[in-house]
C-alpha cells in the first residue's frame, strides 16, 4: 500500500496562511495610520480655520475700537464747540444789557438820592448811598422795580449818619439783574451772564441824583 506524506504540504499551507495573516494584518495597520493622519488633517484644518476666523474677529473688534475712540473724541469736540457756543450767543444776546444797566442806574435815581459805591457779585447788585430821607429810598426802590433791568430790591440798611447834613441817611440795598429782552425761562441766565461781563465785585464810584 503507498503512503503520502502531507507534512510538506501542511507545512506550506500554514506558512501561505501566515503571510495572508501578516498581510492583512499590515493593511489594516497601515489603513489605521492612513485613517488617523486624515483624522488630524481634518481637525488641523478646521482649528486653522477656527483660529483665522478668531484672528479676524479680532482685526475687526480692533478697528472698531478704534472707530469707538475716534468718536468719543469727536463727541467731546462737540461738546466743547458747542458750550463755546452757548457762551457767545449770550454774549452776543446781553452785550447791550450793561449799557442798559447802567443807564437804567442814572434814570431811576430820584431827587435827594445819591450813590457812593456799587458792587456786583453775580447776578447780585449791591448799591450803597445817601439819602435825604426814608421816602426817597422807597421811591428809588418803585423805580428799580420798574426799571425791567432790575427786579427784587431789598433794603437792608437805612440809618442816619452824619458828615452830609443834605443827604443824612445812609442805604444798603440789593437787587437782582434781569434781562427785559430774553425769553421768561431764560432771565436767571442770561442776568447771569451778563453779570458776568460786568466790572465783576470791583467797587466803583456812582453819580449822585439831580436832587443833590
Amino acid at each position: 500500500m503507498a503512503r503520502i506524506n502531507l507534512l510538506p504540504w501542511r507545512a506550506e499551507r500554514r506558512k501561505a496562511r501566515q503571510r495572508e495573516f501578516y498581510g492583512m494584518l499590515g493593511l489594516a495597520a497601515a489603513a489605521g495610520v492612513l485613517l488617523t493622519l486624515l483624522i488630524v488633517s481634518f481637525y488641523s484644518a478646521r482649528v486653522s480655520n477656527q483660529e483665522a476666523r478668531n484672528q479676524y474677529l479680532r482685526d475687526q473688534i480692533a478697528q472698531v475700537d478704534a472707530q469707538i475712540k475716534e468718536i468719543q473724541e469727536l463727541d467731546k469736540k462737540k461738546s466743547r464747540l458747542l458750550a463755546r457756543k452757548e457762551v457767545i450767543e449770550q454774549l452776543q444776546a446781553n452785550r447791550s444789557q450793561m449799557v442798559h444797566l447802567f443807564d437804567s442806574l442814572v434814570r431811576t435815581i430820584p431827587d435827594g438820592v445819591a450813590l457812593t459805591s456799587i458792587k456786583q457779585e453775580g447776578d447780585i447788585l449791591t448799591l450803597n448811598g445817601r439819602s435825604q430821607s426814608n421816602a426817597r429810598v422807597s421811591t428809588y426802590m418803585r423805580n428799580l422795580e420798574s426799571s425791567g433791568w432790575m427786579t427784587h430790591p431789598d433794603l437792608s440798611v437805612i440809618e442816619a449818619k452824619e458828615g452830609n447834613p443834605s443827604l443824612p441817611y445812609e442805604f444798603n440795598l440789593k437787587v437782582k439783574l434781569a434781562n427785559p429782552n430774553a425769553p421768561e425761562d431764560g432771565k436767571a441766565d442770561a442776568g447771569k451772564a451778563g453779570g458776568a461781563a460786568a466790572a465783576g465785585q470791583a467797587t466803583t464810584p456812582a453819580a449822585g441824583g439831580q436832587g443833590q
